[in-house]
């Protein structure tokens, strides 16, 4: 495995957490708020403060995740998430006109699933789908053991699939809870967890919905693993089994003999899935 020291940077909205992967393992991590309402030079002066807490001579690479649109081919960033002024932001070439060394940026989901290739319950396969499942629902896809952002860096957007009246993500996602029944999503878990019939009913009911979406996904890539992470990933339990009987009916029943789903225990997945762009690019 590589032993390079890389830079792993999980741009948040709000926050930005960083960390140095070497030897395949996560050293000095930091994490710092950031004011995303300024401007896109302000914002950008604030990613490289925190940056340079971590560079040194040692460090051969940088790898950012960003909850936003990556078009590697144009290095360009598109609409970051919680960031207005990042509307359009060539990112990967200002960080290497600061620090002089290769740096790769992709969306965030596609680093998680990088991070669950390289550190967590991938090892080993050659094809997953690494699901977030948080406010939204976001995917990174791995094929043939490598990652597979598409042309233009929006492969595995599944949730903006129609699905319904509305879209996959509407429903197969923490927002489900808001947008059907009006209610917090951290109130569902709490009551879910304190044995509210109702609330485990509403995760019953999302769970129907995430198990048609995933089926969608099984029948586009046929991969052999789908790992979910996310904040929603913690009420696993409360939606399994719906999830579970919905994906049952896809209709290659001997493919559902060899696909795994499994839950991220994975910490710090963001930062870990920067750092492997580098690991990727250099297959």
């Amino acid at each position: 495995m590589n032993k390079k020291n890389i830079i792993g940077i999980d741009m948040g909205g709000t926050n930005v957490r960083a960390g140095i992967v070497s030897e395949n393992k996560l050293h000095e991590i930091i994490s710092k708020r950031i004011n995303s309402q300024v401007s896109a030079s302000e914002v950008l002066e604030q990613l490289f403060q925190i940056t340079d807490e971590l560079i040194n001579p040692d460090v051969s690479s940088i790898g950012i995740g960003v909850p936003g649109l990556v078009n590697t081919e144009e290095q360009m960033v598109y609409d970051v998430v919680y960031i207005p002024s990042w509307k359009k932001i060539p990112l990967q070439k200002l960080m290497e006109e600061r620090y002089n060394i290769p740096v790769y940026v992709e969306n965030d989901a596609n680093c998680f699933a990088l991070g669950e290739y390289y550190f967590g319950k991938g090892k080993g396969y050659h094809s997953l789908i690494g699901l977030t499942l948080g406010t939204g629902l976001g995917s990174g896809i791995i094929i043939n053991k490598k990652l597979f952002p598409g042309k233009n860096g929006g492969a595995g957007e599944f949730g903006m699939i129609e699905h319904l009246d509305k879209t996959v993500e509407y429903y197969a996602s923490g927002q489900f809870f808001e947008n059907v029944y009006q209610i917090n999503g951290e109130e569902v878990f709490k009551n879910a967890k304190n044995g509210n019939v109702a609330a485990i009913g509403m995760y019953e009911e999302m769970g129907k919905h995430l198990g048609n979406a995933i089926k969608m996904m099984l029948y586009a890539l046929d991969v052999e693993l789908i790992v979910i992470g996310g904040s929603v990933r913690y009420a696993f339990p409360y939606f399994s089994a719906t999830m579970w009987r919905q994906i049952k009916t896809f209709g290659f029943q001997k493919a559902l003999e060899h696909i795994k789903i499994e839950v991220s225990d994975l910490e710090n997945s963001g930062i870990l899935g920067a750092a492997a762009l580098s690991y990727d690019v250099d297959k």
